[in-house]
């Protein structure tokens, strides 16, 4: 089987490369690991930035669609200290330009947009090799086999793409988020709904925080962080939930009952997220035939960035591809010059956050980069 353009990962960043050519009146096939568009829980709130993720959207024709998405009032703000005491709340007063919504359905959003057929599910790569001419050949885990005349890695932190272009892989960054949820938290869980608020909450102390966001149907999705070595993880069982949890709590001792609750009282079993990056400067020689986008290209440890990258990523590449048909080599050359210089910048100041947690006052340092114009939440 034979395809023009093949794009590798159903994300947002390859499900934005799509949509765009497909405006442009240019065929593309997306193949995705996953059995289908429901086969997993997609995270959690996303705020889509008016100077990269929205107009990512509006390339794609999506803008409309995509507020219908918005959920009111939550960028909201607050950080509270340990005991629970309010030091900081920033009101949502819905003229920010970082609406948040859900990254599912702002997925299923992208996929609706998309021809049928144009999605491929069960295809989990099992390796990709040159063919010479800028020719790749991609090989399925389910025995399928496609060769590309053009092949994008939208496929993420641990992409098999990513060695046709670079032998760098990515690296345990010393942070590790430990997320759980609570259900219908307003009458199940009130106070840590009232701890919480309408947006997100941050509640840090030197090498660790709890960083809590209020979703929809009145759900709040934790993250616990804690800057321990991947060994320390290793030696908790995640599948035990109590046991887990109790464990991730211990190291929130004497904090307020509205906060650890957040940990103890989860509805699910806690899922540790060992924050990986590659190096702000990751970039590569241009290589016929193939190129990068999203967090196959330049994954960082989330910094408010990453999701808006990727559709930008996606768009900016469309755009090129169509702009350049007769000279594609050339375009791309131009575009990926341009995504390494943007998506460094975004790293390098993604990572003041994580370095003022590392501080003696995590707690003011949060304060002054929220009070900041352009001021980061941290989804990924």
């Amino acid at each position: 089987m034979n395809t023009s353009i093949t794009i590798i990962g159903a994300g947002l960043g390859g499900l934005t490369l799509a949509r765009v050519l497909h405006l442009h009146g240019i065929t593309s096939i997306v193949y995705e690991a996953e059995p289908s568009a429901e086969s997993r829980a997609q995270g959690g709130m996303l705020d889509i930035h008016d100077y990269n993720g929205q107009l990512a959207l509006q390339d794609a024709g999506l803008l409309t669609q995509f507020q219908e998405l918005i959920l009111e009032g939550r960028q909201a703000m607050r950080v509270l200290s340990p005991d629970g005491s309010l030091l900081f709340e920033n009101p949502d007063d819905g003229n920010g330009g970082r609406p948040e919504v859900q990254r599912g359905e702002l997925r299923q959003m992208l996929l609706d947009s998309l021809p049928a057929g144009t999605v491929r599910w069960g295809y989990k790569v099992a390796g990709v090799r040159s063919l010479g001419d800028g020719r790749h050949e991609v090989s399925f885990a389910n025995g399928g086999t496609v060769i590309t005349h053009f092949l994008v890695g939208a496929d993420g932190a641990w992409s098999k793409v990513r060695p046709l272009l670079s032998t760098v892989t990515p690296r345990y960054s010393g942070m590790s988020y430990v997320e759980t949820f609570l259900f219908d938290a307003g009458v199940r869980h009130p106070a840590s709904a009232v701890a919480v608020g309408t947006g997100q909450m941050g509640a840090p102390v030197q090498g660790k925080a709890i960083m809590a966001h209020r979703e929809r149907h009145d759900t709040l999705h934790t993250y616990a962080m804690l800057a321990k070595p991947l060994e320390w993880f290793a030696d908790i069982d995640f599948t035990d939930k109590a046991k887990a949890s109790a464990r991730i709590a211990d190291e929130f001792t004497g904090w307020a009952p509205e906060l650890t609750a957040l940990i103890t009282d989860s509805d699910t079993v806690p899922l540790w997220r060992p924050l990986h990056a590659l190096p702000n400067e990751h970039r590569w020689q241009r290589v016929p035939g193939v190129s990068l986008i999203g967090d196959a290209a330049h994954l960082s440890i989330p910094n408010g960035e990453g999701a808006n990258l990727a559709l930008y990523d996606g768009a900016e590449l469309a755009k090129a591809i169509a702009l350049h048909a007769d000279d594609l080599e050339t375009a791309l050359h131009q575009f990926e010059q341009a995504m390494f210089e943007r998506s460094a910048k975004v790293a390098a100041e993604g990572e003041k956050f994580y370095e003022l947690l590392a501080g003696e006052d995590p707690a003011r340092g949060m304060i002054d980069m929220f009070q900041e114009p352009d001021a980061n939440h941290l989804e990924a």
